[in-house]
């Protein structure tokens, strides 16, 4: 008699746990599937991010070429005053 007394809560302590193994299993695909969509996809707030640092690199890579095209051409120019009139 103490037994099946003590028996008795037992189904009703599992079944909390039964419910969240449950929850658990059915909600992992759609987690999964939102994942993927997520990785797949690119946002507004990314893509605006990546466009504003492409933008940087090519402004940072014009005037680098810039500041290189005015060292050559001061370059050219003192070779040909060194060269002197012909």
């Amino acid at each position: 008699m103490i037994r099946a007394l003590f028996l008795l809560p037992v189904p009703l302590l599992l079944g909390g746990c039964l419910v969240s193994a449950a929850k658990t299993i059915i909600t992992a695909p759609i987690k999964a599937t939102g994942a993927v969509i997520d990785a797949a996809t690119t946002s507004q707030d990314e893509a605006d991010r990546n466009r504003g640092r492409a933008d940087r690199k090519a402004e940072d890579r014009a005037e680098r070429d810039a500041r290189q095209a005015q060292k050559d051409r001061r370059k050219a120019e003192r070779q040909r005053e060194d060269a002197g009139p012909r």
